[in-house]
């Protein structure tokens, strides 16, 4: 139809009243119950607030309910609050600078535009008022009775946009999303504490957690092991590192104590709980060569960075954040987890322990017995020995022993390193070590394995990546993602892969690592423009390189049914001590398990 046709209606351009611009922001803020106790336990943070306490109804449908003890805001605030972008956060003359949760001034009139909103508040010096507000009209101000902070009420959220209600999921599902926010707004404040109550179930506490004391560490280690449970901080690694002007603490789990699943990271940047692209990829390449393609850690991570240094004003909801140095950034998470890794020494997660402690425990489900004896006299136990021992005339023959046990006893010094002394090889392929508090079972090929790795990781780093030149370069079609990919050429380079530009769109392959053989190019070089495109960076080349050294590890290692002397098996232990990460496998298992005295006790009813 032409655009001169005088039957066509011409479109007009309208100014949309305040109650259409409020629930067009409320869409963009409040997706679900979950955003709005995100808002509003922000407020109360950002209030200076030292206990929050969050009551909800069916999901947080029908009843949102924060209650603080922080400033409070005086009968002149009250209605400012409500007010589209009217914040106390930011002036407006630096939207670099933010250091509060909040600050676009968005929450609460977005709030009181689609749900029955009622605000009660006292400051310092002046008596209580309330404020309500419904679908968007606002009631006069009133006193109240309140001796300070701050009551935000929300009911019947999206009750003005009942369309809105059909996207939201069941009572059940959106209560786990509540709890699971207000789970990492604690993690950031560990010396806050916090309350959520279910209303619908005669106020159960759903999570409760006390403020914590002490200093950074032991605080944010009372928290989180409070909220993720004593095993993930009995597991974890302690994260602490420096670098040009960013920090990043917290605790990152051993590799032989990852999850199924992602579910069990938690990254923060100046506090705020983000869902980051670039922070979860480098939280993944920290473990890139410890952990098996399908096992995640567990984390819990704080970036502290410049405000200037990072946009916080990306999106309405604050859970994306833009790094002015995402390079920077990355390395700084790669190089820490990595070096905390390599520093831990030979570690056993406790989940392996208690998992083989209750393999062996009996599954009657008795109580212990409780022997008499149970220390006997010295001279009691030779007696014992001597009329226990068999005789050899009645015992058959020929006896093949299931294991190799060393007679001589141990050097006390050696009882004290970590791995203990070995005294005896089982199977052919474990090693029983003594510690001076108890034992430790060791897996030689799975631990052997990891030092060759180490090994040849070392040679490579030393003497570079070997090359070898294509008889005929290969070449490779990639279009828009050719100069994508020839910007990171030389760090291709170092890993000896060598591109260069061949026309429009097109590279040209002249050097592949030598350890990868003669394997096809092409797939290659798409796997590595994917990474770069997904991470703007590529481990996908290191990635192979390292498998193929692992397979080389791995057949290089000491096999399983090769009897090892005393010698030997002491030898791997105290190389184990010396080498890092080899408390697990190239993929991810435990190279060994260590049991305290203690538990093999309880084991035989000995406590």
């Amino acid at each position: 139809m032409s655009g001169d046709d005088p039957n066509m209606s011409r479109p007009l351009i309208r100014q949309l009243d305040e109650a259409a611009i409020n629930r067009i922001a409320a869409g963009e803020v409040v997706e679900r119950p979950a955003s709005a106790v995100k808002e509003l336990v922000e407020n109360a943070l950002d209030a200076g607030a030292r206990r929050v306490l969050i009551e909800v109804a069916h999901g947080g449908k029908s009843l949102i309910r924060v209650t603080d003890d922080g400033c409070g805001m005086g009968p002149e605030d009250l209605p400012l609050a409500l007010a589209r972008h009217a914040t106390s956060k930011i002036d407006g003359s630096d939207l670099l600078n933010i250091q509060s949760f909040g600050f676009r001034g968005e929450a609460l009139p977005s709030l009181g535009a689609v749900g029955r909103l009622k605000i009660t508040s006292r400051t310092a010096g002046l008596a209580a008022h309330e404020i309500a507000v419904e679908g968007g009209v606002m009631d006069g101000l009133r006193p109240a009775a309140l001796s300070r902070g701050t009551i935000v009420e929300l009911r019947d959220l999206f009750y003005a946009t009942p369309a809105r209600l059909k996207f939201l999921r069941s009572d059940r599902a959106e209560m786990q999303a509540i709890t699971d926010v207000v789970r990492r707004l604690a993690m950031a404040q560990p010396g806050v504490g916090f309350t959520l109550r279910d209303m619908t179930d005669e106020g159960r506490v759903v999570l409760r957690a006390d403020a914590e004391s002490g200093d950074m560490f032991d605080a944010l280690a009372g928290r989180l092991g409070g909220l993720l449970g004593r095993e993930f901080i009995d597991n974890a690694l302690r994260i602490d590192a420096t670098r040009d002007g960013l920090g990043l603490r917290g605790y990152a789990s051993l590799p032989t104590a990852s999850r199924g699943a992602s579910v069990a990271q938690f990254l923060f940047v100046n506090g705020r709980p983000v869902r980051d692209k670039l922070l979860y990829g480098a939280l993944r390449a920290g473990y890139m060569d410890v952990l098996a393609r399908d096992r995640h850690p567990a984390a819990a991570l704080f970036l502290d960075c410049p405000p200037e240094r990072v946009d916080v004003n990306v999106h309405p909801a604050k859970a994306e954040v833009r790094f002015r140095d995402p390079d920077l950034v990355r390395g700084l998470i790669v190089s820490a987890l990595r070096h905390a890794l390599a520093g831990a020494g030979p570690q056993s997660a406790t989940t392996m322990r208690d998992g083989m402690l209750a393999a062996f425990r009996p599954e009657t489900g008795a109580p212990p017995r409780v022997y008499q004896m149970d220390r006997p006299s010295q001279t009691s136990l030779s007696r014992a020995r001597d009329w226990q021992a068999p005789h050899l005339a009645e015992a058959p023959a020929p006896w093949i022993p299931t294991a190799r046990i060393d007679d001589a006893p141990p050097p006390p010094e050696v009882m004290t390193r970590p791995l203990g002394a070995a005294r005896a090889q089982v199977h052919e392929n474990y090693i029983i070590a003594q510690t001076e508090t108890g034992v430790v079972i060791v897996d030689a090929h799975a631990a052997h394995e990891r030092l060759v790795y180490e090994r040849l990781k070392r040679q490579m780093e030393a003497t570079g990546v070997a090359r070898q030149a294509l008889l005929i370069p290969e070449i490779v079609t990639l279009g828009d993602g050719a100069a994508r990919l020839l910007a990171h050429a030389d760090d291709l380079a170092t890993l000896g892969l060598m591109i260069e530009p061949f026309g429009p769109g097109t590279i040209a392959v002249r050097e592949t690592p030598a350890l990868l053989g003669t394997g096809a190019v092409e797939p290659l070089v798409r796997d590595i423009l994917d990474q770069i495109v997904d991470l703007d960076r590529s481990e996908a080349l290191r990635a192979r390189l390292d498998a193929v050294l692992s397979r080389m590890a791995c057949h290089g290692s000491v096999r399983t049914g090769r009897r090892m002397t005393a010698d030997e098996m002491n030898a791997l232990l105290r190389e184990m001590e010396a080498t890092p990460r080899s408390g697990q496998c190239n993929h991810g298992r435990p190279t060994f398990v260590a049991l305290e005295l203690s538990d093999i006790e309880k084991l035989f009813g000995r406590t």
